[in-house]
């Protein structure tokens, strides 16, 4: 699930630098060769017919981008699928040209050249979570801005969404013009909370813990009265990943920040209502000065700095820890490892605990959106996407009971009928396959699975075509988890800073990036004293930290005007 798209976060600070080389400014001075679609009467007055009888006829070819499908079956190809026979027959819109790049760093690598070079890009071009990529291609003036298409053309669901929040436009924004079609995500699919051995938790008669000092008292239980009699020097009860960022998908300290008033590596609103980075935040030294003293009673294990999210996790499945953090979809990964490995253990979601003065909090990873796609200037039907996303939006998002996608997308693939029932269940159906080219990826209703998640966790029976889906494929664990987490919406904190790399951030950024990660393992390892990050925030400031902050403090006025 969502563990796959957080790996693009390092390579995006990464990129800084060169891309924005190639050409991705944020001065107003190049957003005039942003393109401008010019109106032609026959297209609109095509488009119209086409969204009044739903499909166009006759058909329309067009060209866009599509990541590898994992496998074909029943003879499909790339050219020729069960989701491009149905796009046709449904939407009268057929594939020409379209790019099938390998995978997504040469899909990247394969769109920048062709916008420096000129190339020819396709009708709709999908972009990846990726602030910098985003302005790079509208610096290209090769897309057109969609305001005028979405206000005329985007359906109820998809409108509404965006009129709650009007955040998820800010990446998109430049000069008071949207220029990405934002395709949504699940909201609240990533928010952290804290998986704990329960098998553990029963056999030392141990409470939900409500404060961190709750939690100390469990991880002092879990190393040092083992339960499954595992000797201390081999227990480190809490699984973390300190290799990169420590605000992360899986393993992450964001909760722990959050209990002393912060959250780490992204912009937080203070309370006047100006961007402040969380790094450096008062708070940010007293979770230091805890993750030192978790680290010096070997709560923590010394070779976290080594490992990634992954690694990290290991320990937990491995049964070496007793507390990971991570998101609601731990029990479809990486649990499954746990009880495979570790003969009668047991798992539970708990809330987030609170810091000594009551403060809780956590990362909110997304408004919503999980990429977008942008509009070439020269597409003949512009809108056909929208015709599109309209169709997967009010059919297959949340079908309805006795529709044609009441089971799955298609018959024979995702869904068919197995001793006179029908059923989606993958282990029932020969040749299973659920893996459909769709030019935006899969329909999804932002609140939707978290609020039939918390339905069912509240006993209610599944109803609904899509609920009844989610009950066969989600584990009950998942379910309470989901409880868990909308619990607590209350504490999440988004991060506010959705733009482009300023100006000093590109010259600045990745130094103080690597000063910040060296002093915060340098104290929690011990090698530096606590006081040390006081330092840190003087340096930071005084080496471009308080120019980036003005900067950032200026989009944000910028994309938030009316």
């Amino acid at each position: 699930m969502g563990k796959f798209r957080k790996s693009l976060l390092l390579l995006m600070v990464s990129a800084l630098l060169v891309i924005s080389a190639c050409g991705g400014k944020t001065d107003s001075g190049n957003t005039e060769k942003a393109a401008e679609k010019p109106t032609d009467t026959n297209t609109v007055s095509a488009a119209d017919e086409a969204f009044a009888k739903g499909k166009y006829d006759p058909p329309i070819e067009i060209s866009t981008s599509l990541m590898p499908t994992k496998k074909f079956t029943k003879g499909d190809t790339k050219e020729n699928n069960a989701h491009d026979r149905w796009m046709l027959e449904t939407l009268g819109i057929k594939h020409k040209d379209t790019w099938y790049p390998a995978g997504d760093a040469q899909y990247r690598q394969k769109l920048q050249l062709a916008v420096t070079s000129g190339e020819k890009l396709p009708d709709f071009v999908p972009v990846p979570t990726d602030r910098v990529l985003t302005n790079q291609l509208i610096d290209s003036g090769q897309f057109i801005a969609i305001d005028e298409l979405f206000d005329k053309y985007a359906n109820k669901i998809w409108k509404d969404h965006t009129e709650k929040n009007p955040e998820l436009w800010y990446p998109f924004t430049r000069d008071g013009k949207k220029y990405n079609l934002p395709i949504m995500e699940y909201t609240d699919n990533d928010d952290t909370l804290l998986w704990l051995r329960e098998d553990w938790m029963e056999k030392l008669n141990l409470q939900a813990p409500k404060t961190i000092a709750d939690l100390e008292n469990i991880m002092d239980k879990f190393k040092n009265q083992n339960p499954d009699g595992l000797p201390a020097k081999n227990v480190f009860p809490l699984a973390v990943s300190l290799k990169g960022n420590t605000n992360t998908w899986m393993a992450s300290l964001d909760w722990l920040f959050g209990a002393y008033g912060t959250i780490e590596e992204q912009w937080n609103k203070d309370a006047d209502g100006n961007l402040v980075y969380g790094s450096v935040h008062p708070g940010a030294k007293q979770a230091l000065a805890k993750l030192k003293e978790w680290m010096d009673k070997g709560y923590i294990h010394v070779d976290a700095a080594l490992w990634d999210e992954g690694k990290a996790s290991e320990s937990w499945t491995k049964g070496e820890a007793g507390i990971l953090a991570g998101a609601n979809w731990v029990p479809d990964w990486p649990a499954p490892d746990l009880l495979k490995n570790v003969k009668g253990s047991k798992y539970k979601a708990y809330p987030v605990p609170a810091g000594p003065d009551g403060l809780m909090g956590t990362k909110w990873q997304n408004s919503g959106v999980n990429s977008s796609i942008m509009i070439n200037k020269d597409a003949k039907h512009p809108e056909a996407i929208i015709l599109y996303y309209n169709y997967l939006l009010d059919n297959l998002a949340n079908p309805k009971t006795g529709s044609a996608y009441e089971y799955g997308f298609a018959k024979g693939y995702d869904w068919d009928v197995v001793d006179g029932q029908p059923t989606s269940n993958k282990d029932k159906i020969k040749d299973f396959n659920n893996d459909f080219p769709y030019l935006t990826g899969p329909a999804r209703i932002p609140d939707l699975y978290m609020k039939t998640l918390v339905k069912l966790a509240d006993g209610a029976k599944p109803e609904t075509p899509y609920e009844k889906q989610i009950a066969e494929f989600r584990k009950p664990e998942n379910w309470y988890a989901a409880k868990v987490v909308m619990s607590q919406l209350d504490i999440r904190k988004q991060n506010y800073f959705t733009g482009a790399a300023t100006p000093t951030m590109i010259t600045k950024w990745n130094l103080l990036r690597q000063s910040e990660m060296e002093t915060f393992n340098k104290i929690i390892y011990g090698k530096l004293p606590v006081d040390a990050f006081d330092q840190f925030v003087t340096s930071w400031k005084a080496n471009g930290g308080d120019q980036i902050t003005k900067e950032v403090n200026d989009w944000f006025k910028s994309a938030t005007a009316k």
